[in-house]
């Protein structure tokens, strides 16, 4: 009997990722997709729009990577510095292990806030939304223990504690209730619970060196480097193949939890991979994360143009908005669509192979090469906060130009 085990395994790359949102954009540009229209004339717009914001924000054009990390940044603040160094770390490796931990809860409790919650930060009084304010959230729940199971390291991330989460802790420590309304609570509450399940039922990736921690896949990634270095790309599908089995019930191929993938019926394979499109948006972005712990720790991080652009609702909203993408009819902008829905799935693919598109364009007006400006930076200078200020001058709330109906585990 054939096994679809190597097809399976084959969509949990970056390189899918782009190929197939590739194959989208081609069938968009040939005016053969259901729901969206492609003008690439109007890329030249969301180009200058992302060089124009991407030189206010940095105006060296010394930018630093899309992670989490600049969200724990507030006001020029970087509260996780300040809070690392009132640590004492034995080797570089337990640092990283701590920051692996942050990063992977922070990420995974970063998926969509919606436009009402808000999180009050007591050092600066300001009321903080959005990624942002899930990042600062997140980040003073790990202050303060809420996921170490050893109350002689707070600093940390316990399996075992990760089991026990409930959704009444999450909704403490978001600040959220009837009137500061944060979707996905009980989502997000599973999630971490899964995660810790996953990191103790695999003690050879997550208890390398010590009690099972989602931590202890930096060790893991260490044990996989090669001369001191190793692939961004490798990196992403660790992550993908080791936290699969957090995910919520989606599509599964040979027992193979596919995560972030969905169908389309443009992707035509001809296998058991037909209309399947890996997006991986979430743990992208945890990939991207992933890389200056890495590199703290002296393994440097290659490839990593080898990722993708994230298919989240404001690199999207960006080519929306600027009319790269138009729908063909203007009645789905006003009702919200479900994540798995063709439509959202077509939206996100298209972003994904625009972002490839618009990267080269932005990289001409700086004239910077692939290698001085890799994609990463791009979000960050970049594509991310040029959709957040075109939205928020388009509309009034700020909120994207297509509404998801989300559980928390996607955006």
């Amino acid at each position: 009997m054939r096994s679809d085990t190597p097809a399976a395994l084959s969509l949990l790359t970056a390189a899918a990722v782009r190929q197939r949102a590739h194959v989208i954009l081609k069938a968009g540009l040939a005016d053969r997709l259901e729901y969206f229209r492609v003008d690439l004339h109007r890329l030249e717009q969301a180009a200058d729009l992302t060089v124009a914001v991407t030189r206010e924000a940095y105006p060296s054009l010394e930018i630093p990577f899309h992670s989490r990390w600049r969200h724990f940044v507030v006001d020029g603040d970087d509260r996780w510095t300040a809070l690392a160094g009132t640590a004492h770390w034995p080797a570089a490796a337990t640092r990283a292990r701590a920051e692996f931990d942050l990063a992977i809860v922070s990420v995974l409790l970063d998926a969509g806030a919606g436009a009402v919650w808000r999180y009050r930060d007591i050092p600066t009084g300001r009321d903080i939304g959005r990624s942002e304010g899930l990042a600062i959230a997140s980040l003073a729940m790990f202050g303060d223990g809420l996921f170490s199971a050893n109350t002689r390291d707070r600093l940390r991330v316990d399996a075992a504690k990760l089991r026990e989460i409930t959704s009444a802790s999450l909704i403490n420590g978001f600040q959220a209730g009837p009137c500061n309304a944060l979707i996905g609570i009980k989502e997000r509450a599973a999630l971490l619970r899964r995660l810790g399940r996953a990191a103790m039922e695999a003690p050879p990736v997550f208890a390398c060196n010590d009690e099972p921690r989602p931590g202890g896949l930096f060790d893991h990634l260490a044990n996989l480097a090669s001369g001191g270095q190793i692939a961004a790309t490798t990196i992403l599908t660790e992550v993908l193949t080791h936290l699969g089995p957090i995910w919520p019930a989606r599509i599964v191929l040979d027992g193979i939890p596919l995560g972030d993938c969905w169908r389309h019926p443009a992707i035509k394979m001809g296998d058991a991979t037909d209309q399947l499109v890996p997006l991986h948006k979430l743990s992208q972005w945890l990939t991207y994360s992933l890389i200056e712990p890495m590199e703290r720790a002296g393994i440097a991080v290659t490839d990593i143009d080898g990722l993708t652009g994230l298919a989240e609702y404001r690199n999207g909203g960006l080519f929306i908005d600027t009319g790269v993408l138009a729908l063909r009819d203007p009645d789905h902008g006003k009702r919200p669509h479900e994540v798995g829905s063709t439509l959202v799935v077509e939206w996100r693919a298209l972003t994904v192979a625009l972002l490839d598109r618009l990267a080269d364009l932005v990289r001409q007006r700086l004239d910077r090469d692939d290698c001085r400006l890799r994609l990463p930076k791009i979000l960050q200078g970049g594509t991310w906060a040029a959709g957040r200020a075109i939205a928020r001058r388009l509309r009034t709330d700020g909120s994207p130009p297509l509404q998801v109906i989300s559980d928390g585990t996607v955006f």
